[in-house]
């Protein structure tokens, strides 16, 4: 993972190093972890979607993403089909394709591929978005009016953010086009609505497997907005300089969210993603 510029992160989020004491390079280090974790996360919960919902599909079993979440797929409503089978396909590839264009090294030495990689990012994040939202329109999603607004919202925005990115970026507005181009942060929020981490600090409370519990009403807007937090406050301050007695701090929160992302990337590799992709493996195999 030592061609994610993890020094480049650091300096955009936290202000540019002034000197190169333990606090500094503690804090590159730190931030370079947290971005690694999240580039392997990715790349798996991307090969997890291939495996189990585009696989199954191909297989001519589309019932089985009922497997995952209840009511994903019904016979009765073909064009809602139609949009989640689109949003799993295309967020697959948002997955994918996000870590490559969050390397420093990739843009500035390789610029033709981060616009081609681009364009294909932008226009699997409308399709993605859209797809979502046609499916919420036609059957609307197993935790009622909540959930729907919720994950409307989230359709929403993907869809304003991508449009947005691919605006500034013809218009070769750079900063802009940096700056909208977040569909990455939002892709992201699907991983966390698999509640591992809930499930290993409190055992899942308030959820309830008709996803109208109290927790899920929170979670039905909470796995996407902070990420839209964390992504403003990146823009906000990377042209601000953090004070040298500051840095221990930033360098704890890293750490915290790094340790956050671990566990619960171990607990969807183990119990979820993991076996599911081995059995796709093996299946092939056989």
């Amino acid at each position: 993972m030592a061609s994610i510029d993890g020094q480049d992160l650091a300096e955009r989020m936290f202000g540019p190093a002034t000197d190169r004491g333990n606090s500094a390079t503690a804090l590159r280090w730190a931030t370079r972890a947290l971005v690694s974790i999240f580039w392997v996360s990715a790349v798996i919960f991307g090969l997890y979607i291939i495996s189990f919902y585009i696989g199954v599909l191909s297989d001519g079993a589309p019932e089985r993403w009922n497997e995952s979440l209840p009511r994903l797929y019904d016979s009765d409503t073909l064009f809602a089909t139609i949009g989640i089978a689109a949003h799993f396909a295309t967020g697959a590839v948002l997955l994918l394709l996000g870590p490559i264009q969050l390397i420093a090294s990739v843009r500035e030495s390789m610029p033709q591929l981060h616009r081609w990689l681009g364009r294909i990012y932008g226009s699997t994040a409308l399709i993605a978005g859209l797809g979502g939202l046609v499916f919420i329109a036609l059957n609307g999603t197993i935790g009622g009016a909540p959930m729907n607004v919720g994950f409307g919202l989230y359709g929403a925005l993907t869809v304003v953010a991508a449009f947005q990115a691919i605006r500034h970026a013809r218009a070769r507005r750079f900063d802009q086009h940096s700056a909208w181009a977040i569909p990455f942060a939002l892709a992201i929020g699907s991983w966390l609505y698999h509640y591992g981490f809930w499930r290993i600090v409190a055992n899942g409370i308030g959820h309830t497997r008709s996803f109208d519990g109290p927790f899920d009403m929170v979670m039905s807007f909470f796995f996407y907005i902070p990420n839209l937090l964390v992504a403003e406050v990146f823009i906000r301050t990377r042209q601000m300089h953090i004070r040298p007695a500051m840095r221990p701090i930033a360098v704890v929160l890293v750490s915290a969210i790094t340790i956050f992302v671990t566990v619960g990337t171990y607990y969807f590799v183990a119990y979820h993603w993991g076996p599911r992709i081995l059995a796709r493996v093996i299946g092939r195999s056989i």
